[in-house]
This record gives structure tokens, C-alpha cells and sequence, in this order.
């Protein structure tokens, strides 16, 4: 089966099982709205609490996958415990951290990509584990990012080009979403529960499909090609839906 295989109109996903449904979730796109800045997000004052119920309704079985650091993470999602991945797969909370030691050269592949970033007039975004170059400003500097990244990743053998929406991102080579979700699926609050992924990006395609391919689903949030089955409009669609699992 391939990515055209799902082209064209989903249907909305079917409501979560509780007693049998593990459900991971993306953050930027699919919990909240994309913001013109990273920081500019608007995170609902309700949020934590609904992951938080969620997630006891669930037994435990509810994780953040993110390219977000988790640092990030924790300060904009205060009030949720819950297990939490950052870095595309690379640092958790919850579970052992993936990453035992950080490949060599961050801080000159920050430096360079920041320099960048400032020259073009793009946005750069710091990152725990790498950084990113956004283009949403001006789209017409995509080539120009997507080459000067992809050199990057040649000079710095340890990291990796993650395309992302509007954006190209260099992250620590061997760790993605999917990787993620293999992992957390092993922990006992997750282990013999169908999995569940919703995502928005090009980033999140691995573990939709690592979701299909496991006996659950995923939930494409926003247009686009996809292998999950299922898609909802927006994030606010993806909160209602959230919100009618957890009064079920």
C-alpha cells in the first residue's frame, strides 16, 4: 500500500476505546494552531487538564510525540505529567531517554544555521538536539534552505535533514517519530493496546504509518496525502475530539 493509496477525502476518526486504545499525540498543527513564531503558540488554559483526564481515562496510555524540545514541551503543557517525547524521538520523559550521547558538532551546526537563518532573513528556532531554518516569510527561499541544510548534514555526519511545514530541520541522525512510538508502545501502560498517532506534518508520516501497521490508526490533521485512514479539519477538531473521548 502507498502514500496514494490514501489520497483524497477521510472520513473522521471513529471515537477512542479506553479499555483499548494507546494514544499519541503530536504537538505544533495538531494540539495547537501553527503560529507565525514557535513561541507565538497559543496553548488553551484548559489543555493540560484534558490531556491529564485523558490520560486516566486511558490508564496511563497517552504520550506527546514532538519535534519540540522537551523542554518546550514541559513549559507550555504545565500541569500534564504524562510521558512526553521530544526531539523527534531523541530526549522523553517517562521512559528512558533514547539518546545516550549527543553526536559532535551541535553547537557549530546551531552557529552556522543561525548565521544562515540571519544573512536570508529567515527564521532560525534553536532546538535541544539540532535546529531549524523557517521559511513561511519567504517561500520563495526554500531552495536556497533546502541546499545550504542538506550541506550542513554532509559536513555533520551525525545529524539529519527532517523536512517539516515550511521549514527544514536538522536533527540527530537514527531518531524519528516512528522510532518513538515503537518504544513507548513496549512500556506496560501502552503494550497490547492498539496504536493510535495523530499528526499534521511530513514529520509525523512514519509513526502515521507505523500506527496503521501495528493494528490502530492515524488521524492526518489539516490537507494533504497521508497513510493514516482518518483526518480531521484542524486542531480545534482534534480538541473536540479529545474532549468527547474524555466524557464518553
Amino acid at each position: 500500500m502507498t502514500m496514494d493509496d490514501f489520497a483524497g477525502t477521510k472520513p473522521a476518526p471513529p471515537a477512542l476505546d479506553p479499555q483499548k486504545d494507546a494514544l499519541f499525540l503530536d504537538f505544533d498543527g495538531c494540539l495547537l494552531e501553527i503560529a507565525p513564531t514557535p513561541d507565538a503558540v497559543q496553548v488553551p488554559a484548559d489543555l493540560p487538564q484534558l490531556l491529564t483526564d485523558l490520560s486516566e481515562r486511558l490508564g496511563g496510555a497517552l504520550a506527546i510525540v514532538s519535534g519540540r524540545s522537551l523542554r518546550e514541551l514541559t513549559r507550555f503543557l504545565a500541569g500534564y505529567d504524562g510521558p512526553m517525547v521530544g526531539s523527534h524521538g531523541a530526549e522523553a520523559r517517562g521512559m528512558t531517554a533514547p539518546m545516550e550521547q549527543m553526536p559532535d558538532g551541535l553547537e557549530a551546526l546551531q552557529g552556522e544555521l543561525a548565521q544562515f537563518a540571519s544573512d536570508q532573513g529567515l527564521l532560525y528556532e534553536d532546538k535541544s538536539h539540532g535546529g531549524a531554518v523557517h521559511f513561511r516569510a519567504h517561500p520563495e527561499r526554500q531552495a536556497q534552505a533546502e541546499a545550504f541544510v542538506q550541506d550542513l548534514a554532509h559536513r555533520y555526519p551525525g545529524f539529519a535533514v527532517q523536512p517539516a511545514k515550511m521549514a527544514y530541520e536538522l536533527r540527530p541522525d537514527g531518531y524519528s517519530k516512528d522510532g518513538a512510538l515503537a518504544l513507548l508502545s513496549a512500556l506496560p501502560a501502552f503494550r497490547d493496546r492498539a496504536p493510535v498517532y495523530a499528526g499534521d506534518d511530513t514529520t509525523d508520516e512514519p509513526a502515521l504509518a507505523w500506527a496503521e501497521a501495528h493494528g490502530g490508526y492515524g488521524i492526518k490533521i489539516g490537507a494533504g496525502e497521508s497513510a493514516a485512514r482518518f483526518r480531521l479539519d484542524a486542531p480545534q477538531q482534534m480538541r473536540d475530539w479529545l474532549a468527547s473521548a474524555r466524557e464518553d
